[in-house]
């Protein structure tokens, strides 16, 4: 029966992903309201939460003795999410920053439209519209511009917004500019 699988099996999608924290109601609170999710199961050492057809997306484990990260250490670098379009992404900015969550770091990467948000632990999260399919994500990297400037070009998310509600068209407000005179790729970046 296996000799139907060929080799390698790839995964059919990344399922969930897991945080210990010494925050657990900060940060159920928080991933709850990031994601507008749901908890699937709860009690008080741990909850799991789902926003789609996943039985849990995220998973909280509660783990009051935990020292705060260390970024100075390897590890994940941060977790992303992608909305359908550039008018769910904004939304969710707007609803965010009514509710006291600001993301830390707005940036046109080129492929995408990104938010950054930390969580009460410090966990860095992307919230992200793809500018273009996987094809047009190809053409970017052929065409040398992510070579020229690999971290993007910071955004005012409120400019953006004007944009769209004015009616902007949707390959004008996400193409990405290029880098100011006499700047780097690393002075567009935000820790």
């Amino acid at each position: 029966m296996l000799d139907a699988y060929p080799e390698p099996v790839k995964p059919s999608k990344l399922a969930h992903v897991v945080i210990r924290t010494p925050r657990f109601e900060a940060s159920k609170a928080w991933w709850s309201s990031v994601l507008d999710a749901q908890p699937s199961y709860e009690n008080a050492q741990l909850s799991f939460m789902t926003y789609d057809d996943e039985h849990h997306r995220i998973g909280i484990i509660n783990m009051p003795d935990l020292k705060d990260q260390d970024m100075a250490n390897a590890g994940p670098e941060h977790i992303a999410f992608t909305y359908a379009d550039l008018g769910a992404l904004l939304a969710t900015y707007r609803r965010l920053k009514a509710e006291g969550i600001a993301p830390f770091w707005t940036i046109n990467h080129g492929p995408t439209i990104s938010m950054y948000y930390r969580d009460p632990d410090g966990t860095k999260v992307e919230l992200q519209y793809d500018v273009f399919d996987v094809d047009g994500v190809e053409r970017f990297f052929a065409s040398g511009a992510y070579e020229e400037n690999f971290m993007g070009i910071v955004f005012d998310p409120e400019a953006m917004i004007a944009d769209f509600e004015a009616g902007i068209p949707l390959d004008t407000i996400t193409r990405r500019p290029t880098l100011p005179d006499g700047k780097t790729p690393w002075d567009m970046h935000r820790a």
